[in-house]
């Protein structure tokens, strides 16, 4: 292979198109813009959107919703869960091990819902404050 001999693969680059050579070029005269109107002038646009001074789509239909990008790197772990996690330290590793969060989650929380059954101890893992509470009646700890 030699530099001057690559070239992009067959109908992967579309030529321009040459406009107002010709009516038989099928681009000539107006060049593909009809007649007349703002469109067909040149510097005449319109914003996108724009619906003739009437009220956008966009702006006459109420906000709705909120999606936080932060909900797709974190998670939530019932205390219950807890149980399933091999081994007594329970961290992010530990969790998607047990496959109780996917591989794509940065945090997770444990919250107060079910009982452990024994002493864990959470790294970094975040709890709340009845989550902690629970761990430490097991016996276990919670470690920032």
């Amino acid at each position: 292979m030699q530099l001057n001999t690559l070239s992009p693969s067959e109908g992967s680059r579309r030529e321009r198109r040459r406009v107002g050579r010709g009516i038989g070029s099928g681009f000539g005269k107006t060049c593909g813009r009809g007649h007349k109107g703002q469109k067909s002038r040149s510097g005449g646009y319109h914003k996108v959107g724009f619906e003739g001074g009437q009220m956008p789509i966009q702006r006459r239909l109420p906000k709705r919703g909120f999606r936080s990008a932060k909900q797709l790197i974190s998670a939530q772990i019932r205390l219950s869960e807890l149980n399933a996690v091999e081994g007594d330290i329970v961290s992010l590793a530990a969790l998607k091990e047990a496959g109780l969060i996917h591989s794509g989650v940065k945090f997770a929380k444990v919250f107060a819902s079910g009982a452990v059954n024994r002493a864990v101890i959470l790294k970094g893992v975040a709890a709340t404050a009845g989550a902690k509470q629970a761990i430490e009646s097991a016996g276990g700890s919670v470690e920032a």
